[in-house]
């Protein structure tokens, strides 16, 4: 596993873990998470590696070891999928050369991305992500910001105790996170259509928070829905999640 940092368009600092020699598969985590939680920590990473493949693992901006800024200036409307771009151009990834996977946040990024033509990976998988989680993302980050406005007084019980907790957990510099919350929109549902490469939607049986997977797999052109076990803080935990992903990107 190695660490570096690079510039991104703005000259924030980004980190980002490798893994593994082979075809580069471009790794995008969830929010309030990092690249060590959502790809290291369970084995994904490893597992695609030894399935023949070079992880490339982004810290967004704000999490894991990447730089949080704290002015406003930092966080223009699409600068997530820039990023990413950055990240594309740093480590030279033509187009069809590379696979690109997101998890959560991660995997919204990646929709947008793709579908604005930002990048063209040979194959895209989308986890942990439905219909709602684009075209609704407003009211998801709604809860996000509560979790953040309210982080104080946030009790057990409440839906947004885990939020918290996981927050918490991560050391996220709220401030960072909150900025970056209001620099993200929705998704007009009608770009899907860009998404033309092999896809797979792959989430939890039990995992509802983004709205329904196999209602977006049914929305893409050429798209299948994987179920793994688990919840949507679950299912990243789970060796099934990196073995859909190994077996869907290998074929």
């Amino acid at each position: 596993m190695q660490l570096e940092r690079f510039a991104s368009f703005d000259g924030t600092g980004l980190a980002v873990h490798t893994h593994g020699e082979g075809r580069p598969v471009v790794l995008l985590h969830g929010l309030f998470s990092s690249s060590q939680m959502n790809w290291i920590k369970w084995g994904h990473a490893t597992r695609l590696a030894e399935a023949g493949f070079r992880a490339i693992m982004l810290d967004f901006r704000v999490h894991g070891e990447s730089d949080a800024p704290r002015d406003a200036a930092s966080y223009t409307p699409g600068l997530l999928v820039r990023d990413v771009a950055a990240l594309a151009e740093h480590f030279a990834l033509e187009p069809g050369t590379f696979d690109l996977v997101g998890f959560s946040l991660g995997a919204r990024t990646a929709v947008h991305t793709v579908a604005h033509g930002v990048l063209e990976p040979r194959r895209l998988a989308v986890c942990g992500m439905g219909v709602e989680g684009l075209a609704g993302w407003a009211r998801r980050a709604d809860f996000f910001k509560r979790v953040i406005d309210e982080f104080d007084t946030i009790r057990p019980g409440d839906p947004a105790y885990a939020a918290r907790t996981f927050l918490k957990s991560q050391g996220v510099d709220r401030t960072a996170a909150r900025l970056l919350l209001d620099a993200m929109d929705d998704f007009d549902l009608a770009m899907l259509a860009n998404l033309t490469m092999p896809t797979a939607v792959i989430c939890g049986d039990e995992d509802r928070d983004n709205g329904s997977a196999e209602d977006l797999a049914a929305l893409l052109p050429d798209a299948r829905y994987i179920e793994v076990p688990g919840t949507h803080m679950g299912s990243v935990t789970k060796p099934e999640l990196g073995s859909a992903i190994a077996e869907f990107l290998a074929a």
